[in-house]
């Protein structure tokens, strides 16, 4: 692949974007933005919906195992547990987000504290219509384009309230510098990670992940389904070692893409071992995809961006246009008011 193919296919420049995402992201971060303050917090509801959704997953999985209850809402319906100590965070990259907008419209009728993102639209106009804390963030080419700029800069804002240290920001700032030199545009060689996966997924594509890197793996799966124009499910590897791998019995041409983390539980690294070892003796080809080392937002951060990348590449390699997405415009033209 040339960088003029590059400029050729991807007519937006997608690519331009992703290769500032480093940058993106310590400037977010950085960013002298009105912080939230809560003390009484002990629910979290991230919602969001698409490259929004994405966002929430990831700091989902940062809290993970932190002492504070945490629920990923994609679609209309807050939890019941919702109480006076619930924080319900709110991200619309558009702003037009019908799901988004009616979230909103709930959590105002409960006693949660609410927060929302977006670059305007709808939503800013119902923050500042019902008194609800808003910050614009701008749009960086697209929502899912975005993720870097939205997902450090709520970092940033709710910093007094998410349990996250600055010693693991600034660690994943640093893998993403790294990362961009091994996976960009500058760097189209047969060591390009993103560029190698690329080539590999060709037609459809089941990722296999481990729990706690779900988030990088269902932001694949949209990446590849919004970017490539493929079709792409995701697989936890426990579950996939209980029925998953009953379909690979057979030939198929759906691309296996495993997702390993580099400090797996060592019952995940023993069933990844056994799934491997099934996969050479069955003939069943696939490609592996190991995390960075250090915090789970290292990992996630850096997954997504490489994947992302390799969608970005499978997408010109298939003379597929990444930016448009003229099927999501159709349905959402369709949706009542």
């Amino acid at each position: 692949m040339e960088l003029s193919d590059l400029e050729k296919v991807d007519t937006k420049c997608m690519f331009k974007t992703y290769d500032k995402w480093p940058e993106i992201a310590s400037e977010s971060f950085e960013k002298k933005f009105e912080k939230v303050q809560y003390d009484d917090i002990d629910h979290i509801v991230f919602a969001g919906m698409g490259g929004s959704g994405s966002i929430g997953d990831t700091i989902a999985a940062i809290l993970s195992k932190e002492d504070i209850h945490i629920s990923n809402v994609k679609g209309f319906l807050l939890p019941k547990t919702v109480d006076s100590k619930t924080l319900v965070v709110v991200t619309s990259v558009s702003g037009i987000t019908k799901e988004s907008l009616e979230i909103l419209q709930n959590a105002k009728k409960t006693s949660a504290k609410i927060v929302s993102f977006s670059s305007g639209g709808s939503v800013e106009s119902f923050c500042h219509d019902n008194d609800v804390f808003f910050q614009k963030i701008s749009m960086v080419h697209s929502p899912r384009a975005s993720y870097s700029s939205f997902l450090f800069s709520i970092l940033n804002i709710l910093e007094p309230i998410l349990p996250i240290s600055k010693r693991d920001v600034h660690e994943s700032l640093n893998s993403l510098i790294k990362t961009r030199d091994e996976v960009s545009s500058h760097n189209l060689n047969e060591q390009n990670r993103a560029l190698q996966l690329a080539k590999f997924t060709k037609q459809m594509a089941c990722i296999i992940y481990p729990h706690g890197l779900q988030a990088a793996a269902t932001r694949y799966k949209n990446s590849l389904q919004e970017n490539t124009k493929m079709h792409a499910m995701t697989e936890d590897v426990i579950e996939t070692c209980h029925n998953g791998v009953v379909a690979w019995e057979k030939k198929s041409d759906v691309n296996p893409v495993l997702i390993r983390g580099k400090d797996d539980h060592v019952r995940t690294i023993e069933r990844w071992n056994v799934l491997e070892g099934f996969f050479k003796s069955n003939e069943t080809e696939y490609c592996v995809v190991n995390s960075v080392s250090g915090s789970i937002l290292s990992k996630i951060t850096n997954l997504v961006y490489l994947l992302d990348y390799a969608s970005i590449y499978a997408s010109i390699l298939q003379k597929v246009d990444p930016s448009p997405v003229n099927s999501i415009d159709f349905i959402k033209s369709k949706l009542r008011e």
